[in-house]
């Protein structure tokens, strides 16, 4: 099973998610992470931050949706919606959900203000994708709607 997390720049989030999923998904399921509009660097904070948690951050980076290599059968959005921010819509066949999160690129104030947005956002999604993995995958793998409103109940996380 493919994961896609997606968002516009790909610095940030969809980036924090990917590797966050991979250091925890068995064997067999694999995320990758895109963006619509690609920044085309991963934010020296995100790193840091994955660092810090012991989580390998090598082989992530900014990417356009064109360039994946491989079609993802499920395509996560990570865009904070509510917060007026434009979320890229994926055109292929995969189940979509949508775990908006706000962009702690654009957080501001001291050092420890802008590493707490990103701490905040690294734990809303490492919440989501463990409920994401607690899921029984292989039954709703073979039913959508199931697992699409599975994905939108976890986004309320």
């Amino acid at each position: 099973m493919n994961i896609l997390f997606l968002c516009t720049g790909n610095s940030c989030r969809s980036i924090l998610a990917e590797a966050v999923f991979n250091a925890l998904a068995p064997t067999g399921m694999r995320a990758m992470s895109a963006g619509s509009y690609p920044a085309g660097y991963v934010h020296p904070r995100s790193i840091a931050l994955l660092e810090r948690e012991g989580i390998a951050a090598e082989g992530c980076f900014s990417k356009s949706w064109n360039d994946l290599p491989v079609t993802p059968d499920i395509v996560i959005t990570v865009c904070a919606s509510a917060a007026g921010e434009a979320c890229p819509a994926y055109l292929g066949n995969a189940v979509r959900g949508h775990w908006g999160v706000d962009d702690p690129a654009k957080a501001t104030g001291s050092d420890e203000a802008i590493n707490a947005a990103f701490a905040e956002t690294y734990t809303i999604l490492r919440r989501r994708i463990e409920a994401f993995l607690a899921l029984p995958l292989d039954e709703l793998s073979r039913d959508r709607g199931r697992l699409a409103h599975a994905l939108a109940e976890i986004g309320k996380l």
